[in-house]
């Protein structure tokens, strides 16, 4: 849209010069008898104000001068204004551009930030936007952030390393941080400085191997994932196992079929916490199935029971679509603390 303003204005320019150095040409060949060069010439000159040769002998040609020179001020005073309002608005729009993002970035809460925008960063962006979470791109490539720009992403052009760039993403108000980088170094450093700003934060991080896999978690990873050991586990899966391996594969993304998993914690205000699974009836409820518990030990329930009893602390993994596992949720909600 700004691009077909500025062209109909450069055209209204030029047509208004071509109009005005034509009618100049003609009032002149009309009324001093000059040639149609000459004339010419003497409405160039005239019209750019850069003054006249001689003055014109007639009063016919004072007044086509008159006209020229106010065409000609009238000409340059538009010219200068498109100018000055391509270069002002440019930079003005930037501006206003930039601060929006800061503010929207400054009013997020619980969302996640993805510290590197390379192919693994780009696919990490891609579950979240399917699954309408919240995130922050922190990356200051060339590459990453003209793939950041084409998706509209909120982005914060910087070096994940620097503890200033981080608070810049939110770190204090994120719910998790991705650490994608291609480079397992970087990866360390920015695992051990959001680990020092944030104890409580989940941290996943990518590593090249397991030396790499052993560091990260020192330095205070919660998930190691090393993208070549995944994708060779899920080749030989798919040979092996396929159909397990694409059950899988389908409900663990946010951008696959209708039939997802999802962990909810049962809070202690929960209202159905310490019942067991039979009690709270979550099949007939909800549609959606449990298919393991974590308890509070960090143990799994892999194949729990109907008399199982879900506990404060424990962490559900169920199955279903997008809507059973809302009503899911909203079954082991935090109970609502009235006020009076």
């Amino acid at each position: 849209m700004q691009a077909s303003l500025r062209i109909r204005q450069t055209l209204r320019v030029l047509a208004a010069i071509a109009a005005t150095l034509s009618g100049g040409t003609l009032g002149f060949h009309e009324t001093l008898r000059e040639s149609w060069f000459q004339a010419f010439y003497r409405s160039v000159v005239t019209a750019t104000l850069a003054g006249l040769d001689t003055i014109p002998a007639s009063d016919g040609a004072r007044v086509v001068s008159m006209v020229l020179v106010l065409c000609g001020l009238t000409i340059i005073a538009y010219a200068g204004a498109v100018i000055v309002e391509a270069i002002a608005g440019g930079v003005l729009t930037g501006v206003l551009s930039e601060r929006r993002r800061e503010r929207t970035i400054e009013r997020l809460r619980d969302h996640f930030i993805i510290c590197g925008y390379g192919r693994v960063g780009r696919q990490v962006a891609d579950e979240f936007r399917a699954a309408r979470v919240s995130f922050v791109v922190l990356d200051h490539s060339e590459e990453a952030v003209n793939a950041a720009q084409e998706h509209d992403e909120l982005l914060i052009l910087g070096d994940a390393t620097e503890d200033e760039d981080l608070q810049k993403a939110g770190i204090e108000r994120a719910r998790g941080i991705v650490v994608a980088s291609d480079d397992d170094a970087d990866n360390l450093y920015v695992t051990l400085s959001a680990r020092s700003v944030r104890p409580d934060i989940q941290i996943v991080a990518r590593g090249s191997d397991t030396d790499a896999e052993k560091k990260l978690k020192l330095a205070g990873a919660d998930r190691v994932v090393m993208p070549y050991t995944a994708a060779g586990r899920t080749m030989a899966n798919l040979v092996l196992k396929p159909q397990v391996t694409a059950f899988l594969d389908a409900v663990t993304t946010a951008t696959g079929p209708d039939l997802h998993m999802a962990e909810i914690e049962v809070h202690g205000t929960c209202a159905n916490a310490g019942k067991s699974i039979r009690e709270i009836r979550v099949r007939h409820h909800t549609g959606a199935i449990i298919v393991a518990l974590r308890k509070r030990d960090g143990t799994f329930d892999t194949t729990p029971e109907p008399d199982a009893v879900i506990e404060s602390g424990d962490v559900i993994v169920g199955v279903g679509t997008t809507e059973e596992l809302q009503r899911l949720e909203d079954l082991f909600a935090r109970r609502q603390t009235v006020v009076d």
